[in-house]
């Protein structure tokens, strides 16, 4: 069990209590992660936007989902990919492109194989590309915004997938049903 605090509108530091607040009057709800990262308000608003940021670049939603649930696999965060599949059901993404990103399966599209492929390349080798994982990316259709942009989504990943592992971040209720385990 976790000893860090969860964070609600009234418990939360000055600095995360409008976030907060804001968040949950346009979705209903504080995500757990949300209320833990609030004890660090600038981690909060830090995440926060690179949410914002990630979600308006130059990646569809196939993509971005694929970005996303490789890093939360690879990271093993038990949080991140049940609530990166609630994400992926509302942003109406296939179900079956999101059970085969969970189940470590190969990707539906030559061209999502190779974004996935980039992605752990980039998490594994810590950047560390070689000039043939680069060519082929850029084989598969995508350029160096979209390599830039993996790394966009890595960033804003790696504050959540950590943080719920330090602070066993407990799954929010919404998501529970798309509880998770790495096999």
């Amino acid at each position: 069990m976790s000893s860090f605090k969860i964070h609600n509108v009234d418990s939360a530091p000055e600095g995360s209590k409008e976030i907060l607040a804001n968040y949950k009057k346009r979705n209903g709800m504080i995500p757990n992660l949300f209320g833990v990262l609030a004890e660090a308000p600038d981690l909060l608003e830090a995440y926060v936007s690179l949410h914002q940021w990630f979600q308006s670049s130059s990646l569809n939603a196939e993509e971005l989902t694929v970005v996303w649930q490789t890093i939360n696999v690879e990271h093993n965060c038990t949080y991140c990919v049940p609530a990166h599949t609630g994400v992926a059901k509302m942003m109406k993404v296939d179900p079956a492109l999101t059970e085969a990103l969970r189940n470590q399966e190969p990707m539906p599209t030559d061209k999502l194989q190779v974004l996935q492929n980039t992605t752990l390349a980039v998490v594994r080798k810590r950047g560390e590309l070689s000039k043939d994982e680069v060519e082929a990316f850029y084989a598969a259709g995508y350029g160096q915004r979209q390599l830039l942009e993996i790394i966009l989504g890595l960033s804003q990943k790696v504050i959540s997938n950590y943080v719920n592992h330090i602070a066993e971040t407990p799954i929010d209720r919404a998501f529970e049903k798309f509880a998770w385990e790495k096999k």
